[in-house]
């Protein structure tokens, strides 16, 4: 018990002292955890499991196109990309379809991939791994 709240005690610390840049890493990261986990409970045939975890993915996925910074013309080919993975993870919830989710995968991981560079390249003093 002493370690799990060790463990909660840690990540919680991780997330208050975390940049705005490593949060968003974070949420990416969870994003994906969550898709994995989905598919996870299609493959037990464990439904509610893979429906809890793609609504979560896809909670992560709204308030990233929610807090879109509309301010630049980007925005708009993230968004268009937000509600593309948006209306996948439906389908795949409706069809509790593994191919859907894998495609998902794919786009989340390329989406956290090239934030790790931009974070790189613009040296948020953090160290990324």
């Amino acid at each position: 018990m002493a370690l799990r709240n060790g463990v909660a005690e840690y990540q919680k610390n991780r997330i208050l002292t975390a940049s705005p840049a490593e949060l968003t890493l974070m949420l990416y990261e969870g994003a994906i955890k969550f898709t994995n986990i989905a598919i996870m409970g299609i493959e037990e045939g464990n439904i509610e499991k893979a429906h809890n975890n793609i609504q979560r993915a896809d909670r992560i996925i709204e308030e990233f196109q929610i807090t879109l910074d509309r301010r630049y013309e980007v925005s708009k080919d993230f968004d268009e990309v937000y509600k593309y993975i948006r209306m996948r993870l439906l389908e795949a919830n409706v069809h509790k379809d593994k191919a859907i989710l894998e495609e998902c995968l794919e786009h989340m991981r390329t989406m956290r991939d090239t934030w790790k560079e931009v974070m790189r390249l613009t040296n948020n003093g953090q160290k990324v791994s």
